[in-house]
């Protein structure tokens, strides 16, 4: 499974490829001050935004994407590491996905 994360704290951008990498997941990160983010979040499987370290236009631009591609958008309002591995614990598409572990 790929997923985006949008937002976060950029000293934990390491740490949050790191979690997603253990539980199976691909992640691409941005830190929410992109322009044009829309552009660059390609194919995935799932966006999960950090609402509480995001932009307003960021989120909207993201979720106008997202709404109009199909893919599922999971928001959070903590940009720690736990918030992150728990969303994606919590993800339906996690076991349907032939790259994610079983749980």
């Amino acid at each position: 499974m790929c997923a985006v994360l949008v937002g976060g704290m950029d000293r934990l951008h390491r740490d949050y490829i790191e979690t997603a990498k253990s539980l199976g997941v691909s992640l691409k990160v941005f830190n929410g001050q992109e322009r044009s983010i829309e552009k660059q979040l390609g194919k995935t499987d799932m966006v999960i935004l950090c609402t509480g370290k995001v932009s307003h236009s960021a989120r909207r631009e993201v979720v106008k994407h997202a709404g109009a591609n199909h893919i599922p958008v999971r928001m959070i309002h903590s940009a720690g590491v736990s918030a992150l591995r728990c969303c994606i614990e919590e993800c339906p598409l996690r076991n349907a996905c032939p790259g994610c572990l079983p749980r």
